[in-house]
């Protein structure tokens, strides 16, 4: 182990299993040896193995079988380790931007989603996707911000370049690196007004009109409204346990431009894809010179073990455009979210940086730059993590009880939602208009398809609502699900 380097020994010993299994160094199916034995031999502590190979294990390097002992997993696809080494990306024709086309709001997959997701009354649950605003560090924000007005530079009170704020580019980077395996430097963060914003630069400078995108189905409404604004060829995509079934994608369009996906954590189905799929789809965009849009929009509040790391960590060929956001881990209207561009591509994302409008305010990203640096996003989002087990566990147990026979809910170990299911036959598009009356916001699931659903559903936000709000907001969806026959059309 390197004494010298910054990253703990159980992290030293993770990256080092990881690449050796990454470039084929440790086989598929070849038998690790017994943590107590590692320990031993490597003179560190017990634990600090079982932390490493815990992660290992969460992210399907390593597979275990008991009684047995610790294996290479054996489900990782051959033609990965035999991929070229990184190099350049194949050229390929500068993108267009294309202006937003004009559009009838009544069919416009976003709007449908924020109607239904905003709700008509003023009841938060179950709202998908607000944070714990409850428990927010208001003081400490305060802090911040006090500080900055009274040393504010006038340079802050300008406009800053439309790639944002350098010292938060550069705390991004480093946070990202350290938490989610990203791999990047500073130049390559680009900061944009929320992961929307973000999707729709990276649309407009990738693809031309009529070009195959595949698109995670059912998926997020709002890369589906940024598909149709660049024109796209929609190709939707079949998720499963797995997450995207890449093999499903290569089989509708091998050729396909990019591909969208929430690997870390599904929208709206909350899944992982697993680490055999995620080698499948970096196989395939290096093969057919395709890009990868990944959006990781709530990873940061995985309840059991370590966040998983990215799908652009193991990129080799630069294909991976990867979108965070602030917006849900802070607070909504802190409109500050962040694009990291392969280095191949950013003279032509800055340009279209520059097209999407001018940088966010600069004081906000100032503060938001102490907010990280200083630890107190590291601190706050631990104390969320642990506050939205809590109440995820409380709104499973609610729902045991009064929901029992009218929707189905499952735990999942990431995010601030769940996916309640309606009995077979249901609508949930009109049971969400009734459920609204009750003062309850439960979006239907359906908004997220494409193409007709074979199963009905609500997505409930549980993370912004308070405890006594959960409890009030379930009794409200039994009344309601019970005044209407959720079991028939």
């Amino acid at each position: 182990m390197d004494t010298a380097s910054s990253l703990p020994y159980y992290r030293q010993l993770y990256e080092q299993v990881r690449q050796a299994v990454l470039t084929g160094q440790l086989a598929p199916g070849v038998r690790l040896p017994s943590t107590r034995t590692l320990a031993k031999e490597l003179s560190l502590s017990r634990s600090t193995i079982v932390n490493a190979f815990e992660q290992l294990l969460a992210e399907g390097y390593l597979e275990g079988v008991i009684g047995a002992g610790t294996y290479v997993a054996r489900t990782l696809p051959e033609a990965y380790f035999h991929a070229r080494p990184l190099s350049s990306p194949p050229p390929s024709a500068p993108g267009t931007l294309s202006p937003f086309p004009p559009q009838d709001t009544s069919t416009s997959p976003l709007f449908a989603w924020l109607t239904a997701v905003r709700g008509q009354g003023i009841s938060r649950a179950f709202r998908p996707g607000s944070p714990a605003l409850d428990a927010f560090p208001f003081k400490v924000w305060s802090r911040l911000v006090s500080r900055r007005w009274r040393q504010i530079p006038q340079d802050l009170l300008r406009l800053g370049e439309t790639t944002g704020y350098q010292p938060l580019r550069q705390a991004i980077a480093e946070h990202l690196s350290a938490v989610r395996g990203v791999q990047c430097e500073a130049e390559q963060v680009l900061i944009v007004s929320g992961s929307q914003q973000g999707i729709d630069v990276t649309l407009r400078m990738l693809l031309q009109p009529g070009e195959q995108v595949w698109m995670e189905e059912p998926g997020y409404p709002g890369a589906r409204e940024a598909l149709l604004a660049a024109k796209a060829q929609i190709i939707p995509v079949p998720v499963d346990g797995q997450g995207l079934d890449v093999a499903a994608g290569i089989k509708r369009a091998s050729q396909a431009r990019l591909a969208y996906v929430t690997p870390s954590h599904h929208f709206p189905l909350g899944v992982t894809m697993s680490l055999a799929r995620r080698l499948a789809l970096l196989d395939w965009a290096a093969r057919s010179g395709a890009w990868i849009l990944e959006n990781d929009y709530d990873s940061e509040f995985r309840y059991t073990g370590r966040p998983l790391a990215a799908l652009q960590g193991l990129d080799r060929e630069g294909r991976v455009i990867y979108i965070g956001t602030f917006s849900k881990v802070l607070f909504p209207s802190l409109r500050l979210g962040y694009v990291v561009v392969p280095a191949t591509l950013l003279d032509r994302f800055l340009a279209g940086r520059a097209c999407a409008g001018l940088s966010s305010s600069l004081l906000d990203q100032a503060v938001l730059t102490d907010f990280l640096t200083e630890g107190h996003f590291t601190r706050h989002m631990r104390r969320m993590r642990e506050l939205y087990a809590e109440r995820q566990a409380l709104l499973l147990q609610e729902a045991a009880r009064d929901l029992a026979g009218m929707l189905t809910l499952s735990p999942e170990e990431t995010g601030m939602q769940l996916v309640g299911w309606l009995p077979s036959g249901s609508h949930d598009q009109r049971a969400s208009q009734v459920v609204s009356t009750y003062q309850v916001i439960a979006p239907p699931l359906s908004l997220c398809h494409i193409q007709s659903p074979t199963r009905a559903g609500f997505l409930l936000g549980y993370a912004g609502v308070r405890e006594v709000d959960i409890r009030k907001g379930v009794q409200r969806l039994a009344q309601a699900l019970r005044t209407i026959s959720v079991g028939k059309k």
